[in-house]
């Protein structure tokens, strides 16, 4: 803005606008480094200088407040246990039920699909079964090559620092050298609980205490097994429908119908392999699916069908 009188001595104002004046020239090469100015990237080195002084301190605290942090963390966790445990923990204290062989495909999910004459369809099956059970198979898989596991039984439970070990010797047809069974149409589906820290049992050895809901041929196994061997987490497996009860046919549990009360509680001791129950399918209906549900017993495994499944787990097999 200008002021100035004309002739007759009034006041003018004269106003000039920005986009008026020619715009001054800029380039790359100066916005880099302007001669004029002494800036670098439109910055005096003293302004850098301040800058990066100050995001240096800034994280310098960050990174320290951080550290602080972590270590104070670790001082409250250890490798050997988990801070929170059971009712405390996400986890919980119901634990899960699950099997192999299981699909690497998700979308496969729990479908069990395969060609009994095709040894192209049964391989994949068998050795995702071969790699699971790897570790039982050669202790040199475990930590410590296994050296601090031994055999156990009701009446000589493990050592302080020791774990039971699962003697495959007694899976009778369910192993590898017999294909697991899935070339006679008759396979065999591990079922395994899903490991708790510190979980221990309740276990149903009393026939007189025994749930509405047990199937029946489970109720007259318990009681056919002496008294003190009834310490187990038994496990039932039936089709899910009528139409699936009648095509699964019969049903052998290999080496026993339970696992057994000397596995529990699990630790994290190394060597530690969770107890294994091979479900013998004979002689399932071929080329249809049934829906297998395998389910847990124990006073303390809640039991609970349908998507929000607890206590047990569906199964879906189909042979052609």
């Amino acid at each position: 803005m200008e002021n100035s009188k004309d002739k007759n001595g009034m006041s003018q104002v004269t106003y000039e606008f920005p986009y008026m004046r020619q715009p001054e020239k800029k380039s790359v090469a100066k916005f880099f480094y302007d001669k004029e100015k002494g800036t670098f990237l439109s910055r005096t080195p003293a302004s850098w200088a301040k800058i990066l002084l100050f995001y240096a301190c800034f994280y310098t605290v960050l990174a320290a407040l951080f550290a602080i942090c972590l270590q104070v963390l670790f001082y409250t966790v250890t490798q050997e246990y988990p801070k929170w445990q059971l009712d405390r923990s996400l986890i919980g204290t119901n634990p899960g039920v699950g099997f192999r062989p299981i699909s690497d495909d998700d979308a496969q999910g729990s479908l069990i699909w395969y060609k009994a004459s095709d040894e192209d369809s049964i391989r994949p099956w068998t050795k995702l079964l071969d790699n699971f059970l790897a570790p039982y198979m050669n202790k040199t898989l475990l930590p410590g090559g296994g050296k601090n596991q031994e055999i156990c039984d009701y009446d000589s439970p493990p050592k302080p620092g020791r774990v039971c070990a699962v003697d495959m010797s007694t899976f009778g047809e369910c192993t590898s050298e017999n294909g697991y069974r899935f070339n006679k149409s008759s396979p065999c589906i591990f079922v395994k609980l899903n490991r708790i820290f510190n979980w221990l049992p309740e276990y149903y050895d009393d026939v007189n205490d025994l749930p509405e809901d047990m199937p029946d041929d489970l109720k007259q196994h318990i009681a056919n097994v002496e008294k003190e061997r009834r310490r187990q987490v038994w496990i039932s497996c039936q089709g899910e429908h009528p139409s699936d009860r009648e095509a699964l046919g019969p049903i052998k549990y290999v080496p026993q119908r339970g696992m057994a009360a000397y596995y529990y509680p699990f630790t994290n001791i190394p060597g530690y392999l969770s107890p294994l129950i091979a479900v013998h399918l004979e002689r399932p209906a071929l080329n249809r699916v049934i829906n297998i549900e395998c389910r847990a017993w124990a006073k303390n495994i809640h039991y609970q069908g349908g998507r929000e499944r607890t206590g047990s787990v569906h199964i879906e097999l189909m042979v052609d």
